[in-house]
């Protein structure tokens, strides 16, 4: 008799656990949808329905795709040796060899070709207004600069100068 009564209270326990467990699992949260019309909706209308599935599709971006345009510095040199690009993109120089690089606008020892100031002048350059990273670029890191004048704009590694190579801005 003993054994009966404790197999049916375990057999309640585990029935009204079972309940609250499963019970929670189908509530969900309905989520605001944003859009730029005026809401039609009731507030009924904003209860979750079963039979309602998310759409499968991506969101589309407002935002254009922006191009990378990426120079790498190996032991061997720049490469590309040279890159050409629009006017107001952007160019990051990344260092991949085993040693410092210092892409400054050519030419050695002046850098005054691209901002027409000299590399006394417009180092330490805090508003990168000037194609030279003003300082050394340690291996793993990088240096991006925008450029807004148009040309052909010749740089060179000013820890090694013999390493250069071209951006071309249309």
């Amino acid at each position: 008799m003993n054994k009966t009564i404790i197999a049916i209270a375990i057999v309640g326990v585990v029935l009204v656990g079972g309940y609250f467990l499963f019970r929670g699992s189908y509530q969900s949260t309905p989520v605001p949808q944003i859009s730029n019309q005026q809401p039609t909706t009731q507030p009924s209308d904003l209860e979750p329905s079963v039979s309602e599935q998310p759409s499968q599709q991506p969101p589309t971006s407002q935002t254009p795709e922006v191009k990378e345009n990426l120079v790498t510095y190996s032991n061997s040199g720049y490469s590309p040796s040279t890159l050409t690009i629009k006017k107001g993109e952007t160019v990051t120089f990344k260092n991949q060899s085993s040693n410092s690089m210092w892409t400054a606008s050519a030419k050695h020892p002046t850098h005054v070709v691209y901002s027409g100031t000299s590399l006394s002048e417009h180092c330490p350059d805090p508003d990168n207004t000037a194609f030279d990273t003003c300082t050394s670029i340690e291996p793993g890191d990088s240096w991006s600069f925008k450029f807004d004048i148009s040309g052909t704009w010749k740089y060179h590694n000013h820890l090694n100068p013999a390493d250069t190579g071209t951006i071309v801005v249309e």
